[in-house]
């Protein structure tokens, strides 16, 4: 149990550096988040929770989503009382493991169809080498990192969605939760 948690407590860390990266900038050239608009935090979570919708959608394969909400975190180098990112981590669960190969197959086949572009694909250097998928979509400012955890039990596939930077608007602050 301990080894699963820390796989997992690492792999979140992982996915949001990766998304928070160059390709979700604007086109100012300056390496920070790219701006969505304005938002209230709970506007901004139900928007993640469609957009984690579409890939589960894009999966295509009979399999179950974990039940986890989105949160809010800090854009980096802006105020963290009116300014914010949506970061939404969620598994996936085929009903048989021999489909989590082709589950991750139709993503990087069927995410580039919808608006995303494939930024990075392959194994990592785990152990367990799981072939990982980062992609964004800069139409809706928002990237996803998808782990393919064929050796966990069960096996799943691993996906943190995060949003570039939400404005409050005026007169309100972040509502963290």
């Amino acid at each position: 149990m301990k080894t699963k948690l820390s796989a997992s407590a690492l792999a979140v860390p992982l996915a949001l550096i990766t998304l928070s990266g160059c390709s979700m900038t604007d086109d100012s050239g300056a390496d920070e988040t790219s701006s969505v608009g304005t938002s209230t935090s709970k506007d901004a979570s139900d928007a993640m929770q469609k957009v984690s919708s579409g890939i589960y959608d894009l999966i295509g394969i009979k399999g179950k989503a974990s039940d986890s909400r989105p949160g809010v975190m800090d854009c980096p180098g802006k105020d963290t009382k009116t300014y914010f990112r949506i970061f939404h981590p969620w598994s996936f669960y085929p009903a048989s493991a021999s489909d989590l190969d082709e589950a991750m197959t139709r993503l990087k086949t069927e995410l580039p169809k919808h608006g995303w572009k494939i930024t990075e694909y392959g194994p990592d250097t785990s152990k367990n080498k799981n072939i990982n998928l980062t992609a964004d979509n800069d139409g809706k400012k928002v990237g996803v990192n998808i782990v393919q955890m064929a050796k966990n039990d069960p096996p799943k596939l691993s996906l943190t969605v995060v949003s570039g930077c939400y404005k409050v608007p005026d007169g309100e602050t972040v509502e963290r939760f």
